[in-house]
Parts: structure tokens; sequence; C-alpha cells
């Protein structure tokens, strides 16, 4: 067939597709990237147009997709693939998919129009990315209950729209952030009514710059934590707190008298904790039902006289050194739970007639000698271990027991049902595989756990909030109230499907985001959290529809029909171009890419990389294979299909070069080859993606290693070392690569470390051949911090402006001090030192302690000197690399002389898997000298 027909049919085909397709291109390869990763994914994410088709948990407007919605399906993954790549995505829920492990990218920060991120109860972990800050869009941001580490990000502060901010049940540390001069904090979150910050390892004082007036506060849920010193008094400025638990920490000191002040708190807890001073008076607080400060060392008290004037349901005051009789009209009718139980109570008990038969009272380990009613009183009472249970008496008071705790609640009156397997029998009486979980409550305000009242507003509650936008819910059931060890109120609950006997996984997961949400007012009840079993049975796809079944069989025939030639011609295409591969791998360079690719790159030892074999060896480009980002893209671990493991730079869509700028990047880069620079191994050109694949660094940054995130110590010989090998790389690159090339972007991130701690200068991304007219530009880049003051002025960037980076580096190496910090710039920090004494040695005020002391460090002096010289404001004044490495070599020679010349200290080439300059990619060396040992000293000079 003439290729002109081949094309007219392929023309044809693409228009059908491209009339049917209606979901953004970009949003089509996310989604389509996770269909092949994820695990366990709706079964109707079919076809290759995800809003035309309706794709299960996705909605999307004007094309774009706006909704993921994936709770509760069992979705399995070790990384969220692209989604930072959805970036018209607004709500995004994955909670409750236990097998979701993993970690948060920094990427997060791309779903700019993001304005709810529920991923509760899954299996995340690592740190919370600092660039969730970037999420200006953010309302409600629930994290809890997965395994996040690391401190909390202050960025977090930067979310002004936040109103839910939950980070309870994971392993976060460190002390709760708040605004300094240079950093936000939760402080600016002045819109936000939920801080949930329990279960976690939080420690140091509770700030008080955490509260001001501002603020909308409602909850402060921060119990279980290590939180010490006192309770802040600013927290009683914040006039709309509703529910505080500071309980079970290491608080101490008074408890501030303005908490009297919040007139709108139902629930206060501080229990657990060491407060001491007089036992608060919380007499201002008139809507207070629930408040437990038991185990605290108040100062001896008689009973408060908020205990009666206050309308309180739960008094939970054990051992808090309270004293003296108990008035009788403490027992008022609205009282549902009294615990006053080791405590120094004493006298006669007198209970009077108005208290609840539904009360429940425990006052053992107390001193109360007699009690009124004792043959007369219908309620729980414990009075055991008190004198008036000695000497034989055999009051029913006087029996330890368990506390009462209710666990059924009101259930259905069905005639016996037998149902099937899995099925169970819902409250309308019929038989139907419901989904199960486990709802808990950081708070409630009352303790009366079988009170039909409390359950019959939950019940409602909930199912008018799957109602309201017609979730098919026949009925719920609730069962097994209980307290757990964190006094979190749980109830069993079973959710009925209402038109089959099961619920498809759109359902489940719609009914997961709605309870977790918590969009609905809930009255008793503080905020809550939804924790599911796995659901069993999902449906297969099915459909009952024969004329939708036979519409699109007829149709995807027709469809068929049209292309089945192209997909011929395309196999013939491939299969073509597979065989021109075999002889050349770039005779198909510009294939896919049009004629602006111009020549087959002419490369030294670089190879070209198939997209699959990339895709395939990143585990299609997995989270966890993920090694760093930026704005270029991200870079990759992976193993080639030669058993090279690299690291693969893959350029992200807005930083793509055009094909001749590419080229010449990778011509330019497979020239490279020196052990001190990291080696260009291949590159990707195809199905318009850019990958640069290099030798992969297992040490991670001289950077990181400075910080301790790397956990390597660096003594002073190392880090001379470590000076030596980077300026012999960048001296490379000025004065012996071909052509010479000015790398641009030096700085410690960029600078590798192996696993023998032989330093490699990488990232070119910037980089310039030495010469180019291109080095005057009107668009400054680089880094702050280490960028030419010269470059600034007249845009001209020469080797020069390498060695003042390089300079910048050289004082890391000292201090250990990042270029910039708050405020503080590192090159004036150690000018000033100097000049403060006069003499480098004036430097111990910035050196890096874990240095030790300035005087056992030789050659710091020169080191310094060099240092300083290199970050000479004019150009002319800073000395070129090739002086910079001579001038090391003779720190190196002298700090070696000052500690008598040990030579016993050697490395063998077999432990630094170089020998010479000159480093091929595919090897360890360019000469085999495995049994070769030298004196540590040549080794430094190397």
């Amino acid at each position: 067939m003439d290729s002109r027909i081949w094309l007219w049919v392929m023309i044809i085909c693409t228009q059908i597709v491209l009339i049917a397709t209606v979901t953004d291109p970009n949003d089509v390869a996310v989604l389509s990237a996770l269909k092949s990763s994820w695990k366990n994914l709706p079964r109707k994410w079919k076809g290759s147009d995800p809003c035309g088709r309706k794709w299960e948990g996705i909605n999307c407007t004007n094309s774009r997709v706006t909704t993921l919605i994936l709770a509760g399906i069992g979705v399995r993954t070790n990384g969220i693939g692209d989604i930072p790549s959805l970036s018209m995505l607004q709500y995004l829920d994955l909670s409750n998919n236990k097998g979701i492990r993993a970690i948060l990218p920094p990427s997060i920060q791309n779903l700019k129009n993001l304005t709810t991120l529920i991923l509760v109860g899954c299996s995340f972990r690592g740190p919370i990315p600092d660039s969730i800050g970037s999420l200006k869009q953010l309302v409600f941001l629930g994290l809890n209950n997965n395994s996040f580490i690391g401190s909390i990000p202050p960025s977090i502060g930067n979310l002004t729209n936040l109103s839910w901010l939950d980070l309870s049940q994971n392993q976060l540390t460190g002390s709760i952030p708040v605004s300094n001069a240079t950093s936000p904090g939760l402080d600016n979150l002045l819109k936000a009514k939920h801080f949930h910050l329990a279960n976690n390892r939080l420690s140091g004082p509770i700030p008080p710059k955490l509260f001001n007036s501002n603020m909308s506060l409602i909850h402060v849920i921060v119990n279980n934590n290590q939180l010490s010193g006192t309770i802040p008094s600013t927290i009683g400025t914040v006039k709309t707190l509703e529910v505080v638990r500071l309980d079970s920490n290491s608080l101490s000191g008074t408890v501030p008298q303005n908490l009297s002040d919040l007139k709108s708190v139902t629930e206060l807890y501080l229990s657990n904790n060491k407060l001491s001073g007089p036992v608060p008076n919380l007499l201002g607080m008139s809507s207070l039902f629930y408040v437990d400060m038991s185990n605290n060392s108040f100062d001896k008290s008689d009973i408060p006289t908020w205990f009666t004037r206050l309308s309180l349901n739960t008094i939970l005051m054990e051992n808090t050194q309270l004293q003296g009789e108990i008035p009788s009209d403490v027992f008022h009718p609205q009282l549902e739970s009294l615990v006053l139980s080791n405590n120094n109570l004493n006298g006669t008990l007198d209970i009077g007639n108005s208290y609840s038969t539904n009360l429940i009272v425990d006052l053992k380990n107390n001193s109360i000698a007699n009690f009124v009613q004792n043959s007369g009183y219908n309620l729980s009472l414990n009075i055991d271990n008190n004198p008036i249970c000695e000497g034989g008496s055999t009051g029913r008071y006087c029996t330890t027991r368990k506390p009462y705790v209710p666990i059924t609640l009101p259930s259905n009156r069905c005639p016996p049902v037998k149902c099937g397997s899995s099925k169970v029998v819902s409250p309308n009486c019929k038989c139907k595989i419901p989904y199960t979980g486990t709802v808990l409550f950081y708070s409630h305000s009352f303790s009366n756990l079988d009170n039909t009242t409390y359950y019959t507003t939950l019940h409602n509650t909930l199912m008018s909030a799957f109602q309201s936008i017609q979730l098919p819910v026949d009925s719920i059931s609730l069962s097994n109230a209980t307290l757990d060890e964190y006094n979190y109120l749980q109830y069993r609950l079973h959710i009925f499907p209402s038109s089959q006997d099961y619920f498809n996984r759109s359902s489940v997961a719609s009914i997961g985001t709605v309870i977790n949400r918590q969009l609905f007012p809930l009255p008793f009840y503080g905020p809550l959290f939804f924790l599911d079993e796995n659901y069993c049975c999902f449906p297969e796809n099915k459909s009952s529809n024969s004329g939708i079944v036979i519409g699109s069989v007829v149709g995807g025939f027709v469809i068929l029909l049209l292309i089945a030639s192209a997909v011929t011609y395309g196999i013939y295409q491939k299969r073509q171009a597979t065989k021109a591969k075999q002889n050349t791998p770039f005779a198909t360079w510009g294939l896919d890419n049009g004629s602006e690719a111009g020549d087959v790159p002419q490369l030294k030892e670089a190879r070209w990389c198939s997209f699959e074999e990339l895709r395939r060896c990143t585990d299609n480009f997995s989270e966890d294979n993920m090694i760093g980002s930026g704005g270029y893209g991200k870079v990759y671990k992976g193993t080639l299909d030669t058993g090279h493991v690299v690291a693969i730079k893959r350029a992200q869509q807005g930083s793509l070069q055009g094909a001749q700028q590419f080229k010449n990047e990778i011509e330019k880069l497979s020239r490279v080859h020196h052990k001190n620079v990291v080696a260009l191994v291949g590159f990707c050109y195809e199905k318009g993606e850019q990958m640069l694949v290099y030798e992969y660094i297992s040490n991670g940054t001289l950077r990181d290693n400075l910080t301790g995130e790397a956990r390597i110590k660096l003594d002073w010989m190392k880090r001379l070392k470590i000076a030596l090998d980077s300026a012999k790389g960048v001296t490379y690159l000025h004065e012996h690569a071909d052509p010479p090339i000015l790398h641009r972007d030096i700085k410690s991130s960029n600078i590798l470390l192996d696993d023998h701690l032989t330093a490699k200068v990488a990232d070119f991304g910037l980089s310039k051949l030495l010469g180019d007219d291109s080095n005057i530009s009107t668009q400054i880049q680089g880094t702050i911090g280490y960028m030419d003051p010269e470059y600034f002025e007249t845009h001209r960037v020469t080797e020069k402006s390498d060695v003042y980076s390089f300079g910048v580096v050289l004082l890391e190496l000292v201090t250990a001090r990042s270029p910039i910090k708050n405020g503080k710039y590192i090159v004036i920090e150690v000018q000033d030192a100097i000049d403060k004494s006069g003499h480098p040695n004036g430097l111990y005020t910035v050196l890096d302690p874990a240095l030790g002391s300035f005087q056992t460090l030789p050659g710091l002096t020169k080191f310094v000197d060099l240092a300083m010289s290199c970050v000479e404001k004019l150009g002319v004044d800073r000395p070129k690399m090739g002086e910079v490495v001579r001038e090391i070599e003779n720190i190196i020679d002298l700090a070696v002389l000052s500690t008598g010349g040990d030579s016993s200290l050697t490395f063998s080439s077999q432990n630094t898997g170089i020998v010479g300059d000159l480093y091929h990619p595919y090897g360890d060396s360019v000469s085999d000298a495995s049994s070769l040992t030298v004196p540590f000293e040549t080794e430094l000079r190397r």
C-alpha cells in the first residue's frame, strides 16, 4: 500500500481519538501511570479518557482532573507516582489505604490548587516535606494515623486559608513551630479552627506565641506528647475555643488564671501532667461540661465551688490532693460521672436525693468515715479502701470492681435471619455486606455512654450526611462504645448498602471521605477520624444493560477497523527503527522529535538508553527511587540492564530544552572524564522525554554530610581531602576539558561523596563553554549565597565566578554553616570573626563545633586565608583554580607533617576505586592497580 494512504489512515484515526478524548493529555499520562503501577485500583479505570469515561473516584472540570478520591479501597503502592503533576487537582483523599507505603514528596508543592488533602490511616513515612507550605489554597490537611517522622514544618504557617490541621498519631518530634523574623509558624494560621497534634513525640514548651486573640481556634488537641514547661496564659485570649486537650504531657507550674475566661469551652483535659499551685478556678467557664485534671500535684484544697455552680456532667479529679467533705449539692441531676479517688476526702458522704440514677461515682482510697444513704441509694458507687469499709463492713459500695463502661447500644429487633457468607443483618432486617470500621472522637462532652440521646444524635447525623449527597446507604448501626487508653471515645460502625447487597469502590471511597472530612455539625461530640476495615466484597465489573454492551462492542469494532492498518504500519516502522538501533544506537536520533534535532550527537563513552529501560529500572519512576528534585525535574536511582547503578535526571515538562540544545549538552558532558567529576553514563531522548543518566554516588552531598543528615563524621583531614578532590574537579573543567567548561553552580549540594568519600563535582544544568558569547546574560542564574558579586554587576560569568563559589564551599567546610542563614552571610561572618582578633584564629567563634578546638587543626590559618582570597570582591584578585589546588596540597603537606608524618594511615586503590585523574565511566580505573598501597598524605594529594 502506498505510504500516502497509510498516512491518510493514521490522520483519520488520530482525529477520531482526539474527538473522543476530552481529558487533558498530561492528566491522562499521570493517571495511566498510576494504573500501571498501583495495585487494587477501580476496575472501571478503562480507556484513555478518564473524564469522558468517568473513571471511579475522579471528577473533572473543563477536561482537567480536579478530584481524586480513592479512600478505603485497598490501594497498594510504594510511591504516590506523579500525582503532583495533576496541576488543577483540588481534592485528594487516599485515606484508609494501609498498603500505601510511600513518602510525601517535596513535589507536592506543585498542587497549587489543592484545597483538601486527606491521607488518614495510611502508611505514609518519612518527613512531612517543607514544601507543603506552598499549598496556599489548602483548607483541610489530615495526615493523622500514619508514620511521619521529623519535625512539624514551620512552612505550614504559610497556609493562611487552613481551617483543619490534623497531624496526630504519627512519630513527629521537636517543638511546635511558631513564627520569627525569618520563618513562619502555626501562630500565623488565623483562620484555623483545629490544631490536632496529639499522640506524637513533640517536646519543649508550648510557645506562648502559638495563641493570640485574633485566632479562630475551637479545638486545641496536643495530648500524649512530651511537652514541658508551663501552660501559656495566651491560651486564655482565644475566646473561640471549645475543646482544650493538654493531658498526658509533662506540663508544670500553675494553671493560668485567665483560663476561666474561655466561656465557650465545653471540654477541658489537663490530666497526667505535673501541674502545681492552687486548683484552678473555672467559674467563668459557663459552657463547661467535661473536666479532667487527674494526676497532678495541686495544693491541698477543699472541693472547689465550681463543682456545684457549673452544670458539669463529668468531673474527673483523681489524685489531685482534694480534702474535706463533699457537699451534697455536687450530686445534681446533670452529673453523669464523678471520679475523686486517691485523694484526702473525709467526713460523712451525703449524696442527697437529686442525683441521676445513671450516675457513676468513684471515691475509693480516701478517708470517708460515714455514708448517710448507706442502706438506700440508686447509683454506681465505689468507696472501697475508706474507713467506712474497714472493720468488716459489707456495704456493696465497698466492693472493688472495674469502672462501669457500657459496651452495647440500641440494636435492631429483627426476627432470626440466616445470611450468607460475609453478609450481616442490617437494622432494616436485610442481609447485606456492610462497610465496617471504627469512628474515634478526640473528645466528648459526656460520660454516660449508653444514653440514647447521644447515640441517636450520632446515628441521625451520620445518616443525614450520607443522604445529603445521595450515597447508596440503607442504614447504619453503632456498637461497642468504649474509651480507649487515650480517653478517645470509639464506636464500631457498620454501614449497609441500599440498592444492592454490596458497595462498589466509588461508594466506599465517598463514605470514607464524608466521615473524615466532617463537614457536618455534631452536638455532644468533638472532632473525629474514621479507620476502616478492608472491604471484602467489591463486585466484579459487570453491566446488566445489554444495549450499552452491544453498542460499545460495535463502536469499538468500527474504530478497530480504522486503526488496524495504522497499527500494522506502526509495528513495521518500530521494527525498522529497532533494526537501525542494533546497527548504531543513534540511528533513530530525531525520529520521534522532528528535524530540529539536527545531526547525530558525537559522543564519547555515553550511550543511548531507551525510555522503556529507564522506566523499568526505576520501577516506573517510583517515588521510592527518587533521590532528589528541583526546578528541572526529578532524579531517580536505578540499575541499568548492564548492571550499572545510576542516577537518572528526568526533566519535567516545563524545563525541556530544544533538541539542538539538548544535543549540545550531552555532547559536552560526554567529553568530561575525571575521577572528581560525576560521569555521564548515557541519555534518553524519546517520547517527549529528556533524561540524563549519571553514575550513582552513594554517600550523598557534601552539604548533607556537613549538617549531619547523612550521618558521616567529617574530621579535619577528611575535609581537606574533600576540598582537594572538588578543587581538582573544577580545575579539570576550567583547564583540561575540551572545550573548557564553566560550571556556574558550584555549591556544597553539588559536590557528591562516594563510598570512600572521594568528592565529585556534579550537576551541569547551568554550565557553559568557556569563551561562549552566551556567558553574557540578562538573566542572573545560580544559587543565592554562592554567586559572584562581580557577576551581579557585569552580567558576565567567568572562571573566576566559579572560584568565588568554591571559596564559599571552603568556608562551609570550616563552619558547617549555610551560606545564608537568618539573614547572615557566611563570607561576612568569617571576615568579622577574623577582624575581631586581627588573625584567622578568631574564626573559633564560627568554627564547626564538630571539628573540636582550632588549635588541633593544622593548616587552618592557611586554609581560611585561601578561602577568603577566593571570595575577593573583584575577580582579578582571586586565584585560579589550579593555584587553589596547589595551595590545598601545601596545606595537606603541612597538616601531615604536624601530625608526625604518620604514613601508616594508608588507602588502597581497592578502597578508593580510582587511581590517577582520568576516570572511565564504566570501570573503576584506567589502570589496574588493585594491590597498590600509598601513604595517606599521597592519597590526599592525588
